[in-house]
């Protein structure tokens, strides 16, 4: 021990005392130091006292002495230790005795447990998840506020309320194997409808993990997370139900990654194709032709990303060869949850379509024969005349050439009258042949020949098809057609049927409107717009609204005698072509009938 002046001193109370401590009088003036202060000290020895004392201690010192208790658990910081001080007074000697002991693992525990709970409390009252104690057979203990946005209950309301009434009846099957896992392994997750308190059951996906006794190792508590999933197992219902639309649609789809490989091709699109389970994904070059290729990179893929689709025809090569495919592509642009980019191309075997438009196509042609026969049937006469003419000329120069020779020896121009003659006979046999062309022509049967036409030809060879006719009713035909017009891709005989068909339709309607009279039909041609419209201009009675409207439909005809078809079919062979055909009442009377041909 040491005195005032740092002598030991025979004190047995210091002496003995284990704890840091010393003797202070009234004025809290150290009057002892016991050993083990004095080592807690360290080499500064009493110098240091001051700091290891709290800081008011002097004020301590007189309230115990004046109160005559001791005064407990005063905290001091010591560098980077907490004490804790006791002062004890002496009312006999008025002298207290300050004992210390260090506190700083217990305190520095207290302190991060206190914040600890603070975290958890700040937690559990601000998270979206659902926190909740449970006893071993699932009655809430208690719950987080959470549970009031999630189940519609408060807190209070779910104490002592059993789990196993909230879930649905046909998940309850898991509570008993989520408790014998909590008994085995100590922790369980389990997915299940919850039922809200409006009546409506949610999806609830729930982490479990067991409180067991210290001792016995049995649960007696159980702490849960639960977190609303009704949005992702709907998500996910919904991936399902597409995925099965997919892999049973009989479209091709094929999924594409943003480098261009594909990724996926349902049943459909395997069968088609002839790709196996097992073989390796084809490349897009492998599947289409390189001019349906350089339109899917020159415009496909722009179009996709700009307007989320773009569509096309094409033709899918299948990779074991064979004949290609027609299809009807639509190219889909997707975004993911990152941004990425992917594709989905659908693709519509249209070989049936196809087929169907080729079949239409021959009945369409055959139908369009049939029409040019009755027409040839109705101009016989014309024909006739066109053919007579030139054949009766052939007979006329030949007999007058048979005389021509028997005068030869006595007639000197003789020779040359016979040479006059069979250059006639030439000129009118070739007109004749040239009638007989057209009228085969015109007449021919078979697939159609799309081909570059130059319309003011076309129209000119119809115009001289029904001269004989027109002329015979006082019909005019005026034409104005340039010679300068852009070509049309079109089949000759069926684009000069339809010229054909307008051009009698007008005839029969200016003889209706004016028999016996000089009347006019207009022939127009002009380009503009990318496209060439062939006009023809009667001065007919004209039609109703009501025949306007029906005057396309095939079987409808306002002639006694008339089939009903020759409009129609001209329609639709001009839609054959990508073109259009209408009809409008002119200013004053008569009739429009316009048709419209793609340049391209």
């Amino acid at each position: 021990m040491r005195s005032g002046s740092d002598h030991p001193t025979a004190s047995p109370l210091l002496a003995l005392d284990p704890q840091p401590s010393l003797l202070l009088d009234p004025h809290a003036h150290p009057l002892e130091l016991s050993e083990s202060l004095l080592a807690l000290l360290g080499e500064p020895g009493r110098q240091a006292l001051a700091g290891c004392l709290p800081a008011n201690h002097g004020q301590l010192v007189r309230a115990c002495l004046e109160q005559g208790r001791a005064i407990e658990d005063v905290e001091a910081q010591f560098g980077e230790r907490v004490l804790l001080w006791t002062f004890i007074p002496d009312l006999r000697t008025r002298r207290v005795l300050a004992r210390c002991r260090d506190a700083t693992g217990q305190l520095l525990g207290e302190r991060e447990a206190a914040r600890a709970r603070r975290l958890y409390r700040l937690i559990t009252e601000n998270t979206t998840d659902l926190i909740s104690r449970h006893d071993p057979d699932g009655h809430f203990l208690d719950a987080s506020p959470a549970s009031w946005t999630l189940l519609g209950y408060w807190p209070e309301e779910l104490r002592g309320k059993s789990v196993r009434t909230l879930v649905h009846a046909r998940e309850r099957v898991q509570l008993g194997k989520a408790r014998e896992a909590l008994e085995q392994h100590g922790y369980h997750t389990m997915s299940y409808r919850v039922r809200h308190r409006a009546g409506h059951y949610l999806w609830f996906e729930t982490a479990s993990r067991a409180i067991r006794d210290t001792y016995t190792g049995a649960v007696v508590e159980v702490i849960s997370v639960s977190r609303d999933i009704t949005a992702r197992v709907r998500a996910e219902e919904n991936n399902r139900r597409l995925a099965g639309v997919v892999e049973a649609n009989t479209d091709l789809v094929l999924f594409i990654d943003p480098s261009g490989r594909i990724t996926y091709l349902n049943p459909a699109a395997r069968r088609t194709l002839g790709i196996g389970e097992r073989q390796p994904m084809p490349t897009l070059a492998g599947l289409f032709a390189r001019d349906d290729l350089a339109r899917l990179e020159a415009a496909g893929w722009s179009t996709a990303e700009r307007q989320g689709a773009w569509s096309a025809d094409a033709r899918l090569q299948p990779t074991g060869g064979g004949a290609s495919v027609p299809v009807s592509l639509v190219l889909l642009a997707h975004s993911a949850v990152g941004g990425e980019r992917y594709y989905s191309l659908v693709a519509r075997d249209m070989t049936e379509r196809e087929l169907r438009e080729a079949q239409q196509h021959r009945h369409q042609d055959e139908l369009a024969h049939t029409a040019r026969l009755v027409s040839l049937g109705e101009l016989a006469s014309g024909l006739a005349h066109e053919i007579n003419q030139p054949l009766a000329a052939v007979v006329n120069y030949a007999g007058a050439s048979q005389r021509y020779l028997q005068s030869l020896e006595h007639n000197p121009q003789a020779a040359l009258r016979i040479a006059q003659g069979l250059e006639r006979i030439t000129e009118h046999a070739q007109h004749a042949s040239e009638v007989i062309k057209r009228l085969r022509a015109f007449l021919r049967k078979g697939q159609r020949r799309v081909q570059a036409l130059d319309v003011a030809e076309v129209a000119r060879g119809a115009v001289r098809l029904c001269g004989w006719e027109a002329n015979a009713s006082q019909v005019t035909i005026e034409t104005q057609l340039p010679n300068d017009l852009p070509p049309v891709y079109a089949d000759r005989v069926l684009l000069e049927q339809v010229l054909l068909n307008l051009l009698r339709n007008a005839i029969d309607a200016n003889r209706e409107a004016h028999p016996g009279q000089p009347t006019d039909i207009l022939l127009t041609a002009r380009a503009g717009d990318g496209r060439v419209a062939i006009e023809v201009r009667d001065c007919g009675p004209g039609l109703s609204d009501d025949e306007l409207e029906r005057v396309f439909t095939p079987f409808y005809t306002s002639k006694p005698e008339g089939l009903g078809l020759g409009l129609s079919m001209s329609r639709g062979i001009v839609e054959g072509f990508g073109g259009s055909l209408d009809a409008r009442r002119m200013e004053g009377g008569g009739l429009s009938m316009r048709c419209l041909l793609p340049i391209q």
